[in-house]
């Protein structure tokens, strides 16, 4: 095989980015560059690497192969160029990725215990959706991720093998109402109360059901402000400007104006928080950012 590292790096994006546009976004290319980078990895290869689905671009098994050696052959390279240019780093890293809740809530002090008892190790983090990271983990653009997932809790995706996953803690959906609104002064309210309630949510996609909506919700929801800041939802609800749906173990970070309602008339809405990583054996670095974050939580 004659492939190039941009070629691979091409691959690895694609992966990670489940179409050929928004890799060509992150690496600066235009989206014709990225799919003749595309053709020519399949022309050496010899076999098809990418399934072209309505959805977006998946890997085809030929695919998942190439992308295993593409990681190690782009790490040695990076490697390769530390030692030439005398910036290897001193410290061990760790990539992080965390959903977009959870930076708040976990990643301070986790953080803290780290610098404290591993000062050798440096993580650095991304944000971003549950489906986004695991596609991030299997391309190897991150070592380790905090998910989320909601009954009846399936693995993160149907890849094979499957990643490796620990279970870190569940935790109970509630909404996040004006202190001062229709709803002051209590802590439950009924599923049917919420049908008509102005919602905060962020934008949905096919990979990602509308964050911030009650999911049972017995009517269609009227969103009145989309933003996938958590910051941004939660000043939105103390200035009486709609409700959203939190995490509870959010509670000792919400603003003031903010209360926490307990959803009744509705099953209860567990979701579960996830470390997930590739298969395999962990290295000492990864395992003790897992140890961190199980502390932390």
């Amino acid at each position: 095989m004659d492939v190039s590292s941009s070629g691979l790096r091409v691959l690895q994006q694609i992966a990670e980015s489940g179409s050929f546009t928004a890799a060509a976004a992150r690496l600066g290319y235009t989206q014709s560059a990225v799919s003749r980078q595309a053709a020519s990895l399949e022309r050496s290869a010899g076999t098809t690497l990418f399934e072209r689905r309505s959805d977006g671009v998946r890997l085809t098994p030929a695919g998942v192969t190439l992308l295993r050696h593409a990681r190690t052959i782009l790490d040695t390279l990076t490697a390769a160029e530390h030692d030439l240019t005398g910036t290897a780093p001193r410290t061990e890293a760790v990539r992080l990725g965390v959903f977009l809740s959870a930076g708040s809530a976990v990643l301070p002090v986790m953080l803290g215990r780290l610098a404290a008892s591993h000062p050798h190790l440096t993580v650095t983090t991304v944000e971003g959706t549950t489906p986004g990271l695991t596609r991030a983990l299997r391309a190897g653009s991150i070592d380790l991720a905090v998910l989320t997932s909601r009954p009846p809790h399936r693995p993160p995706d149907g890849e094979s093998p499957r990643l490796h996953t620990e279970t870190v803690e569940d935790t109970e959906l509630v909404v996040a109402a004006p202190s001062g609104g229709a709803f002051a002064g209590r802590t439950a309210v009924h599923v049917d109360e919420l049908a008509d309630a102005p919602w905060i949510a962020a934008p949905s996609s096919r990979s990602e059901p509308l964050l911030g909506v009650w999911p049972g919700l017995p009517a269609r929801p009227r969103v009145v402000h989309s933003t996938r800041d958590w910051l941004t939802k939660l000043q939105l609800v103390a200035g009486g400007f709609g409700v959203t749906t939190v995490p509870a173990r959010l509670a000792p970070l919400l603003p003031p104006g903010v209360s926490l309602l307990h959803v009744e008339g509705a099953a209860p809405e567990i979701r579960r928080i996830l470390v997930a990583r590739l298969p395999g054996r962990a290295t000492p670095a990864v395992t003790a950012v897992t140890g961190a974050i199980m502390a932390a939580v």
